[in-house]
């Protein structure tokens, strides 16, 4: 990912932000017969059969306030790539922050980077989350240590758009654990300097998602040389495993 278009990019969306306008009842009712249509397409959606080399997959991150969206932790900004097959769709990128009246706390500010003055200006949660889904479609997500990105995901598709969370998320480890299953390494850095790949921005949610789509591209290289077809294989193949 070539860090002069993200931060391109990102400057765009900043611009961007500054002039929406309030959401209105209206436009809250079309977010969620949106969403609920978008839920019948992910049921028909086949992706476990999908050969690796056709499966379209977003790739995406979420920076927080803290670990726990039930005890009052916020999404402060949603960063996401495309990709189809091992191919990083480097010009579909998605970064969006989400406004709050609360500044985040010193400690945040300083990892992300992520200031008052952008939150006050961004758009509210419900509308970067259509925004989201809209730019995600039916894709499957991926995400690297995925369950904090989905119980954010699932407490915000709630508490903002009155509407469950359905789309499938899979870890990076998913594939990991069959290309490297004696390697115990957690953190994205020890994944991406396992494999060469320059995160650029650490705690950026564009720049985290970019790294974790090259780390997913590495691994569907491997697991297709591997022999694996599609993701039901690699499900059995972890279902044999002892």
């Amino acid at each position: 990912m070539v860090m002069n278009q993200m931060l391109q990019f990102i400057k765009q969306m900043s611009g961007k932000m500054n002039d929406m306008n309030p959401v209105t009842s209206q436009t809250d009712a079309r977010k969620i017969a949106y969403m609920r249509n978008l839920q019948r397409e992910l049921k028909q959606k086949d992706v476990l059969n999908t050969a690796f080399k056709d499966l379209a997959v977003v790739v995406f991150d979420i920076e927080t306030t803290g670990f726990y969206p039930y005890n009052g932790d916020r999404i402060l900004s949603i960063g996401a790539v495309k990709m189809k097959g091992s191919e990083v769709l480097r010009d579909q990128l998605f970064y969006k922050t989400v406004y709050s009246e609360l500044p985040p706390s010193e400690e945040i500010a300083a990892l992300t980077g992520i200031t008052e003055a952008e939150l006050s200006q961004a758009a509210p949660l419900s509308e970067v989350l259509r925004q989201f889904f809209q730019f995600v479609r039916s894709d499957t997500l991926i995400a690297h240590h995925s369950s904090h990105e989905k119980q954010f995901m699932k407490h915000a598709s709630w508490t903002a758009l009155k509407t469950s969370f359905q789309h499938r998320i899979i870890d990076t480890s998913f594939l990991t654990k069959v290309v490297s299953p004696d390697v115990s390494f957690v953190t994205l850095d020890e994944w991406c300097d396992h494999y060469g790949v320059d995160i650029g921005r650490r705690h950026h949610a564009l720049y985290d998602a970019a790294a974790t789509a090259k780390l997913w591209s590495e691994n569907v290289k491997k697991v297709e040389e591997m022999g694996f077809a599609n993701l039901k294989d690699i499900y059995t193949h972890i279902a044999s495993l002892p």
